[in-house]
């Protein structure tokens, strides 16, 4: 098991654990994605190694009216939400077509499934583009498997998850090992879209029938409270 992060102290706590725990080997690679360097040395670190399961999981978010946050957050979160997401996802994706397959799992947010995000738009679209990408290579390796059966498939997956971002979005968290839970169950039945919870897939089917309009100041207002 490869861990990857930008704290070696708590990988190494991490992988004492999963040791302890589970007799898990694992290795660390220290990577700061919001530097374009670091990721790019991630991409040539992965480039020797057979991937089977890749969690595309960094993110995060910056809150505030986009008048009053700091261009620098902007910036960093989006070399991490969408250059860094994008550069791993199409260096694996290629990696396993040429290995013969292998699942991807592209964490994105509920925020990814709404059509915007006052007080927090920059991290909404971030992860909009994180469900958008995904599905877009889903359908296109389907289609190229379709084509002739000795093309390899992987078959990439993602899954929106408010335990990544808690308390930043407009529906409330469920406990990680839920979340994991779910995502390997999504993963084992080949399915591109995976929503953990009931009440998640309930929340994010709800949302679709109210109109933008109404949609967006009840966004706003739960995102207002959350910035005290």
């Amino acid at each position: 098991l490869i861990l990857t992060a930008r704290r070696a102290d708590r990988l190494q706590a991490l992988a004492k654990e999963l040791h302890a725990a589970h007799g898990t080997e694992c290795r660390i690679e220290t990577a700061d994605l919001s530097r374009a360097e670091a990721c790019s040395r991630l991409c040539e670190v992965l480039a020797e190694e057979h991937i089977d399961i890749f969690i595309n999981n960094a993110g995060f978010g910056v809150c505030g009216s986009i008048l009053e946050t700091e261009e620098a957050a902007r910036k960093e979160m989006i070399q991490v939400n969408v250059a860094a997401m994008a550069r791993l996802f199409r260096a694996v994706v290629r990696k396993m077509n040429a290995q013969g397959g292998g699942t991807i799992l592209n964490v994105a947010s509920s925020a990814g499934l709404l059509p915007g995000g006052p007080y927090m738009a920059g991290y909404y679209a971030s992860k909009a583009y994180v469900v958008s990408m995904t599905r877009g290579v889903a359908e296109e390796l389907r289609e190229m498997h379709s084509r002739s059966t000795s093309a390899p498939s992987a078959p990439a997956r993602w899954t929106p998850s408010s335990t990544t971002t808690p308390g930043w979005c407009l529906l409330r968290g469920i406990t990680p090992e839920l979340c994991v839970e779910e995502a390997l169950l999504g993963m084992m039945h080949r399915k591109t879209i995976i929503v953990p919870s009931a009440f998640m897939r309930l929340c994010t089917s709800a949302q679709r029938l109210v109109p933008i309009p109404l949609l967006m100041p009840i966004v706003a207002r739960q995102q207002k409270k959350k910035l005290g």
